[in-house]
C-alpha cells in the first residue's frame, strides 16, 4: 500500500487528549459504586461517594484543561480530544474551547463506561446518545470512537451504521488500516498504551522525565522508520494526569522536540483517517 502523508511528510503524529472527568462512575448518577482510585488500586464496592476521588477528577477540568489547551496553542498543534459526552455536557466551556482551538472531538462513550456486556440495542443507544450529545455540545458530530477499554463484537459494525469514519480501539500497528471483515470496510486508527501518560499514574509509575524520554524515543524511532514507509504515532494524555504542574512541562518539551523535526505531520485523527481513506481507495 503506497501513499504519503500531506506536505510529503513521512510520519503522522496524533496527540490524543482524553476527557473523562465528570463522566466517571458515581452513585449520584445511579451507579452501583464510585470510580476506582486508579493510582492506588482501591475499588469500593459499596454504594457510597468517594469525595476525594471525585475531586481528583474535577482537577482535570478545573486546572488541567487550561494547561493542556495552552501548551497545544503555544505550539500551534491540533489534537483529538476523546471525550465522554457527559463530561462535555457538564463543562460546556471546555467543549467551546476545544473547538475554538481547532481541535477534533472524538466520542469516548456517553458515560465513561465499559460497553462489554451491553446488548446490541443497548450499545446502539449508547452510541446514539454519545453522538447526539457531542454534536450538541460542540456543534459538530463526532466521526471517531474510542471505547473505555472493553467493547463488543458488534461495536465496529454499529459505529459504521451510525455514520462513523474511524474506530480507534486497536493497538496492533503503527499505521492506519482497513477492517475488511465488515460488509463495508472501515478505517481503523490504532491507539497506543505504552506511551500513554497513565504510565505516570499507575504504580509502578514513570517519572515525568522517564515518560518524556520514552515518548521522544518512540517518536525518533518511528520517524527513522518512516523514511521507508508511512508511520503514525499516537500520544495519549489525560487532563487530570498530564495537566498537573509537575507533568505539563513534559508534554511541552515533547511538542518542542516534535516542532524541530522535519517530515512530520501533526494532525487530528479525523484528518489522518480522511487522508488515508482518500489515498487507499
Amino acid at each position: 500500500m503506497s501513499y504519503r502523508w500531506p506536505h510529503d511528510a513521512s510520519l503522522a503524529l496524533s496527540v490524543v487528549v482524553n476527557v473523562e472527568e465528570g463522566a466517571e462512575f458515581n452513585v449520584l448518577d445511579g451507579d452501583r459504586g464510585p470510580e476506582p482510585v486508579d493510582e492506588l488500586g482501591i475499588s469500593l464496592k459499596k454504594p457510597v461517594r468517594n469525595h476525594g476521588n471525585e475531586s481528583n477528577y474535577a482537577y482535570g477540568i478545573n486546572e488541567g484543561a487550561a494547561r493542556v489547551l495552552g501548551v497545544l496553542a503555544s505550539h500551534s498543534m491540533p489534537a483529538t480530544f476523546t471525550a465522554a459526552a457527559v463530561a462535555l455536557e457538564r463543562a460546556p466551556w471546555l467543549a467551546q474551547s476545544i473547538m475554538a482551538g481547532g481541535h477534533e472531538v472524538c466520542a469516548h462513550g456517553y458515560r465513561w463506561a465499559h460497553q462489554l456486556g451491553m446488548s446490541e440495542e443497548t450499545e446502539r443507544e449508547f452510541i446514539h446518545k454519545a453522538t447526539e450529545s457531542i454534536a450538541k455540545s460542540t456543534g459538530k458530530r463526532p466521526l471517531g470512537w474510542l471505547s473505555r477499554y472493553l467493547h463488543t463484537d458488534s461495536t465496529r459494525r454499529l459505529l459504521q451504521e451510525a455514520g462513523y469514519l474511524y474506530h480507534m480501539d486497536d493497538f496492533s500497528r503503527d499505521e492506519p488500516f482497513w477492517d475488511d471483515s465488515l460488509v463495508k470496510p472501515m478505517v481503523v486508527l490504532p491507539y497506543a498504551l505504552d506511551s500513554n501518560d497513565m504510565k505516570m499514574w499507575n504504580a509502578p509509575a514513570l517519572t515525568p522525565n522517564d515518560w518524556l524520554q520514552y515518548a521522544v524515543d518512540t517518536f525518533d524511532w518511528l520517524l527513522k522508520e518512516s523514511v521507508a514507509r508511512p508511520r503514525m504515532m499516537s500520544l495519549g494524555v489525560h487532563l487530570r494526569i498530564i495537566g498537573r504542574p509537575g507533568r505539563i512541562g513534559a508534554l511541552e518539551r515533547f511538542l518542542l522536540h516534535v516542532s524541530r523535526a522535519e517530515g512530520v505531520w501533526v494532525a487530528t485523527r479525523e484528518q489522518i483517517a480522511r487522508h488515508f481513506e482518500r489515498c487507499t481507495t
